[in-house]
């Protein structure tokens, strides 16, 4: 990095962080705190809402992963619209007629305590869990490429994020979070016409996407069953939607941002703009990633993208076996470069079958070089990274990006983990204040309240930084944190749905229903995970919504006859 790089990203860290600390101050009320005096407009909330969702696991590992799967990862998101149809005419008028801080009020008074605060326990855990993992993703990646200290790191993001959001709460949060989201599509935009730019003069916008489309990375729809595969249209519309539901209905990371709206027409508006514009940013993401693919047809690529982990590697007895296979990665990429070249010209005369030849030759070297570098790392005792999706973007912009354009694709990168962490601290100290705090201290001035919350968002924020100093990389860091969802996710949105549908079912079914999930979601999982079952983690969304109603309909039914028996 250059001088002119860190300019432009110190500068703009620091002008966000004043801005809201500035901007925000002075807090007097618990309402001004946490629900940002109830006067954000459509587009605050809108922009707010997509900005906690995109963080910076979205700017780094969705190229990576639109570069080694293609467009399929989109159909996660199909469930989306409906959810936020469903959550604009169902949740949004119910909290704002019950005029509740947090959604797990609402439980209170349909169950009773134990159930809120169970539920606000398990938001708690998910949460707080995903905000360590928010704040660990770019340190990670940026450590690893830049040589910086990873812990450093996370302690620098952590604490610019704890600054503003300590100082203004929810409205600090808002504020900051259109400023960040102008920053973040801004440089994907420039990353992007810089891609283009990047490829060969005679290498057209649609020839790009043809190679693409040659390589099978222009795939979007996947309209089978196949249960090995994650992402399908059936996972992203079922699957999806009850975890879409579950997110943006009952997670206070998110529900917060909507309760901070003017009425109910500025919150429903709110959503449907993320609704409406969600899908198609994600499209973009990935699709910066597909160009970065093409991008790499005609530029030599390393056969790992994680700089540590090569440097592990040809620091071991494995080295001439891994540069053995450098090698051969040349070799192939001048073979399959002449392909490409020949299927452009002869405008697609040359099959596309040949093009993934070359490509499915270069993923099986690329393998080899993974099972290399993880020997090395178990013979030097050390975890090493061989998985390198979360690493091509950051790779691409370090390596040939111009001056000063670096370091505004790593202030886009650090802004979106600011944005999402500080919505997360947000939304913990929240819910900590007011579903656990308040109800074993008894009344307190709104003054006492602000200071909890306060101290409360500071302690959220150093058990992050704490989590994010202990966490490890996963097999794709965007994947790791929609696992954690839906680990509790579905449960969360079950007992919600057995709130405002079901009358019938009364608290202690639906408290003792709700742990029984937990237990056979986590144990669905493990299954899962060890290979003894095959369940893509987006079914454990709809799996657990389905088997709390079921659980609590039974439980509800065996107390009703057994109470009935009694009477006679």
């Amino acid at each position: 990095m250059q001088t002119l790089d860190w300019v432009v990203l110190i500068g703009t860290l620091l002008t966000i962080v004043i801005y809201g600390t500035i901007q925000t101050r002075g807090s007097k009320n618990v309402e001004d705190y946490l629900k940002g005096g109830n006067n954000s407009k459509w587009w605050t909330i809108g922009l707010s809402v997509m900005a906690t969702q995109a963080s910076a696991i979205t700017f780094l590992s969705t190229p990576g992963q639109a570069f080694n799967d293609g467009m399929g990862f989109v159909q996660f998101y199909f469930g989306l619209p409906i959810a936020m149809i469903v959550i604009c005419m169902v949740f949004i008028p119910l909290y704002h007629r019950l005029k509740v801080y947090t959604a797990y009020e609402f439980l209170e008074n349909r169950f009773d305590r134990k159930t809120r605060t169970l539920t606000a326990i398990l938001f708690l855990i998910q949460r707080g869990l995903a905000a360590g993992i928010t704040i660990f993703a770019p340190a990670i990646i940026l450590s690893a490429v830049l040589g910086w200290n990873l812990l450093l790191l996370n302690v620098i993001i952590g604490v610019l994020v704890i600054i503003y959001t300590v100082s203004g709460g929810t409205k600090a949060v808002n504020v900051t979070q259109k400023h960040q989201m102008i920053v973040i599509f801004t440089g994907m935009i420039i990353a992007f016409v810089l891609i283009l730019n990047k490829l060969p003069q005679d290498i057209s916008f649609s020839k790009a996407i043809d190679i693409a489309g040659a390589s099978g990375k222009m795939k979007v729809l996947d309209f089978s069953f196949d249960l090995n595969n994650r992402y399908t249209f059936w996972t992203g519309i079922i699957g999806g939607t009850f975890l879409m539901l579950s997110y943006f209905g009952t997670d206070q990371s998110q529900v917060q941002r909507y309760l901070s709206g003017k009425s109910v027409r500025e919150m429903q508006l709110g959503l449907v703009f993320n609704g409406l514009l969600k899908i198609p940013m994600q499209f973009f993401i990935l699709f910066v990633g597909v160009m970065v693919f093409v991008f790499y047809q005609f530029n030599q690529a390393p056969l790992s993208f994680n700089p540590t982990a090569t440097e592990v590697v040809l620091d071991s007895k494995y080295a001439d076996e891994y540069k053995a296979l450098q090698e051969d990665q040349k070799v192939l990429f001048e073979n399959k470069k002449t392909v490409i070249n020949d299927y452009v010209s002869l405008d697609g005369e040359i099959e596309s079958s040949e093009i993934a030849f070359y490509n499915i030759e270069n993923d099986k070297l690329r393998q080899k070089g993974r099972d290399l570098i993880d020997k090395a790392g178990e013979a030097k005792g050390t975890k090493v990274e061989s998985n390198d999706k979360d690493y091509v973007f950051i790779h691409f912009i370090l390596n040939n990006l111009p001056r000063g354009l670096i370091g505004l694709l790593l202030a886009v990168i650090l802004s979106a983990a600011m944005s999402s962490t500080a919505s997360e601290l947000n939304a913990l100290a929240s819910t900590t204040t007011i579903d656990l705090y308040k109800h074993r201290v008894g009344e307190k001035t709104e003054a006492q309240m602000v200071k909890a919350s306060r101290w409360f968002t500071l302690l959220w924020g150093v058990l992050a930084i704490g989590v994010a100093s202990v966490a490890n990389l996963a097999e794709n860091l965007i994947q790791l944190v929609n696992i954690i969802g839906s680990i509790f996710y579905g449960n969360v949105l079950g007992i919600f749905l057995l709130g405002f549908f079901f009358k019938y079912v009364k608290a202690n079914a639906v408290f003792i229903a709700a742990f029984i999930t937990q237990f056979l979601v986590i144990g669905l999982f493990l299954l899962d995970h060890f290979e003894i079952i095959n369940l893509p983690f987006l079914w454990l969304n709809f799996l657990g919504c389905v088997i709390v109603i079921a659980v609590a309909f039974l439980l509800q039914s065996f107390n009703t006859k057994n109470t009935d028996l009694a009477n006679v």
